[in-house]
């Protein structure tokens, strides 16, 4: 084992572990464009600077820490951030001719720095985390590459303030319209436009960046795994296959805001009872398909002990092996929601907020990863995923693959989400003999 890198992997999670923890649940809190944001930005910006990397913010939130032909940071210095200038990072087919693989352009390791409410220490940390290990070990064997590398940190993967999830990388690739997004208001009505603007960005800035993504190679992201596929294989690393498509439902639910002890039963019009069946109904159809439904987070009004609820806000998260499986899913659920607002004479409105589709990640690099795996005497399963990352929203502009590391009890989205140092550090390891193989050759 490397010992320079485990101590570097432990020091630089580390540090970012420490950034946005509750200190009674330890749940993490670091939304998008607020303070705990700030703070891991600035935590990535003190990584780059430390380790010799040219860093930039693009227009969409986006962070980029360079190594090689990045001369824009000027001689891997931080620079200001994007906003005034775009990076100059060598073109897609700059380095061809050196021998990188058919793609061209640079190679981006990487993940995301947010969090969901109350999430794990390693969803997105540990990609980003591994891409600056991997990069300082090579450094540290004098590897030099052959053609630009890039450790990524894309903004607002998981949407846990404006529910717009891969924000910074769907605006890159042109998957989400920037209309579509800015107007979109927080719990405390703080649109987009406003949360980017007071935070430096520039919202008639914000979308789709063609130049940037032309200059991307191939993106692997490595991931802590959202599941238990790798504990019962078992192995300590897997290849992604691809994505289930997946998406988000709102629904919005009016009756009738009444006294909870004088209204009788017969007289109410009560949306908690839609929402009861709706519940019980997303679990029985995702069981039948084959797929996952969950209501997991619900608005009440007036939210009183005593009083029939007059308004109710629930929203719908589903995901299928396909995309005929997920509209069948989320059809018969409407129904079934219909039919019982019919029963109690309540108003329904049906919302998507987001869908993101199938996506087979790029079959060439999941053989070089399992080719890479192989030649280190380790076991290579390839395996799906239901979780949506930014090599999903990627796939559609540029090659993506994903390293996957294990998780010991398959949680995620939650404080007791864990993977063990020593299947963390062999991650690190194989990310750098990604980087080194397919870009300092």
């Amino acid at each position: 084992m490397d010992h320079d890198l485990t101590r570097d992997f432990l020091a630089c999670f580390g540090g970012l572990a420490a950034i946005g923890r509750d200190p009674v649940t330890g749940g993490y809190r670091r939304f998008a464009w607020t303070d705990e944001d700030r703070a891991a930005r600035a935590w990535f910006a003190a990584e780059a600077e430390a380790r010799g990397l040219a860093y930039e913010r693009d227009a969409n939130g986006n962070l980029w820490a360079w190594w090689g032909n990045a001369a824009s940071a000027g001689e891997g210095r931080p620079t200001a951030e994007w906003g005034s200038r775009r990076a100059e990072a060598p073109r897609a087919g700059q380095a061809e001719a050196a021998g990188a693989p058919r793609h061209g352009g640079a190679l981006v390791v990487g993940s995301h720095l947010d969090t969901v409410p109350q999430g794990g220490a390693y969803d997105g940390a540990l990609g980003v985390v591994a891409g600056f290990v991997a990069v300082s070990a090579l450094v540290r064997r004098n590897v030099t590459p052959t053609r630009p590398v890039a450790v990524a940190a894309f903004a607002d993967e998981e949407g846990g303030r404006f529910g717009l999830a891969t924000f910074g990388s769907r605006l890159l690739a042109g998957a989400l319209a920037p209309a579509s997004a800015l107007d979109r208001r927080d719990a405390q009505g703080v649109t987009v436009a406003e949360a980017i603007a007071g935070d430096g960005l520039d919202p008639a800035r914000v979308g789709p960046d063609p130049e940037l993504a032309g200059r991307i190679g191939e993106v692997v992201e490595l991931h802590v795994e959202q599941g238990r596929g790798l504990v019962d294989v078992p192995a300590p690393l897997g290849v992604g296959s691809g994505i289930w498509p997946h998406g988000r439902w709102r629904l919005e639910l009016r009756g009738e805001p009444n006294h909870a002890g004088t209204t009788r039963l017969e007289d109410r019009r009560d949306p908690m009872l839609v929402l009861a069946r709706g519940v019980e109904a997303a679990r029985a159809l995702a069981a039948t398909a084959g797929a996952v439904a969950t209501v997991g987070r619900v608005l009440v009004d007036p939210n009183g002990t005593n009083s029939v609820p007059g308004a109710v806000d629930a929203w719908l998260d589903a995901r299928a092996p396909d995309e005929a499986t997920l509209d069948g899913l989320v059809g018969a659920w409407q129904r079934e929601v219909a039919a019982a607002c019919g029963q109690h004479r309540v108003e329904v409105g049906l919302a998507c907020e987001s869908r993101s589709p199938a996506v087979e990640l790029d079959p060439g690099l999941r053989a070089r990863l399992v080719a890479l795996l192989g030649r280190r005497g380790l076991p290579a399963p390839e395996l799906p995923t239901a979780a949506g990352h930014d090599a999903g929203a990627l796939a559609a502009v540029v090659p993506t693959a994903m390293l996957f590391v294990r998780n010991p009890t398959g949680v995620s989205h939650s404080p007791a989400e864990r993977a063990d140092d020593e299947d963390c550090v062999l991650g690190c390891e194989v990310l750098a003999a990604v980087v080194e193989a397919w870009a300092c050759r």
